[in-house]
């Protein structure tokens, strides 16, 4: 257990660059998704409250979400998109890529929650600390690491490929690279079981007693 943790923190100490970088890379994604929404327009802000709205309604009319479809919908959503970071890994030439993905990631983020709060003002931040922030709190560290190993390996292998020495076989870093993904996706199955089951109530229960108000 002691070399473990020694082992990982000779790793993070190593990379504490990329993993660095990768946070904040994040962190500006978040950042441009909220300002893309003070950057709409107020039609385009409307329309899109519009459909939102509508999203709610349901839910005060008695249309319950399908939480073993929504369970489904979100792990084979993670999967796809671990399986894609863990390909442009692979592939050496696909960091530039992974980058792409996570800044889109953040994107996405800041703009779900600039726009409920935009449009919603305190009960969007609620909707959003009861439907998006509880699976994020554990999405978002997968991603950032699994965006950091992904590009660790990648830098590992091109050094492998063209280096006169090889320091150790590539198919033990393959190895040890497959193994932290799986981990990785084994935590996401955590994270879609709370989106699905935990959030998805928490929503539900929200936007009832704003609707009802």
């Amino acid at each position: 257990m002691y070399v473990q943790q020694r082992a990982m923190k000779n790793h993070v100490a190593a990379y504490m660059n990329i993993y660095v970088f990768i946070s904040v890379l994040f962190l500006i994604g978040i950042i441009f998704g909220a300002v893309i929404v003070n950057s709409m327009n107020v039609i385009q802000k409307q329309d899109l409250y519009f459909y939102l709205n509508q999203f709610f309604k349901q839910t005060t009319d008695g249309t319950s979400i399908a939480m073993p479809a929504l369970f489904w919908d979100s792990l084979f959503y993670h999967l796809k998109y671990m399986l894609l970071i863990f390909i442009l890994g692979i592939s050496v030439i696909g960091m530039p890529i992974i980058t792409v993905l996570l800044f889109i990631k953040g994107l996405v983020v800041g703009f779900s929650v600039g726009f409920l709060v935009n449009q919603m003002g305190w009960y969007g931040f609620l909707i959003s600390s009861v439907s998006i922030a509880p699976q994020n709190l554990l999405i978002i560290p997968i991603y950032l690491i699994a965006g950091a190993i992904a590009m660790i390996f990648s830098i590992a292998l091109f050094r492998q490929l063209f280096s006169k020495r090889m320091h150790q076989p590539v198919m033990r870093l393959f190895v040890q690279y497959g193994t932290i993904f799986l981990l990785l996706f084994a935590c996401l199955i955590v994270a879609a079981f709370i989106e699905a089951f935990i959030a998805s109530q928490g929503l539900e229960a929200i936007v009832q007693w704003i609707y009802a108000k």
